[in-house]
């Protein structure tokens, strides 16, 4: 079992010995426990209220490296072909405090039909797709958020 208490950002020196695949709800909790790409079990117990982020590496207790990546999941994506429009949806959005994946006249979100309603009533187009989600940090977070 590897144990993991430290955080070394998008840099590694060494060689990753294993990977662990998470989901954005995962990527958001401080202690989990997991399985690595190798089969081997892997405990984080890591400082809550800052995301891992996608491609980050973790060094366990015994010296070995670990890289977060993203698991695949559904998303809907929703798009349209005017700032105004986009605008629009992201402050009704923002507005109910849900997590979004924002791009250039697109975004990503969990499927919900309620939200889903509403984003074809303001006008934007719609599919829903398996995705790695990378949801924006809040405001207030610290570091604010990374792109890869």
């Amino acid at each position: 079992m590897l144990e993991v208490y430290e955080r070394l950002g998008d840099h590694c020196h060494g060689v990753v010995y294993t990977t662990v695949v998470l989901s954005h709800e995962q990527r958001d909790r401080g202690r989990l426990k997991l399985t690595g790409e190798n089969g081997e079990e892997v405990r984080l117990f890591l400082e809550r209220g800052k995301p891992l982020q996608v491609g980050e590496y973790l060094k366990t207790t015994c010296g070995k490296y670990v890289q977060v990546e993203g698991a695949v999941e559904p998303v809907t994506y929703a798009a349209c072909d005017d700032w105004h429009t986009f605008a629009r949806a992201c402050y009704h959005l923002g507005n109910r405090h849900v997590k979004l994946q924002v791009g250039d006249r697109w975004l990503r979100m969990q499927p919900d039909h309620v939200l889903e309603e509403m984003l074809e009533l303001l006008g934007l187009s719609l599919t829903h797709e398996e995705a790695i989600f990378v949801p924006e940090s809040g405001a207030y977070s610290n570091g604010g958020h990374h792109h890869h």
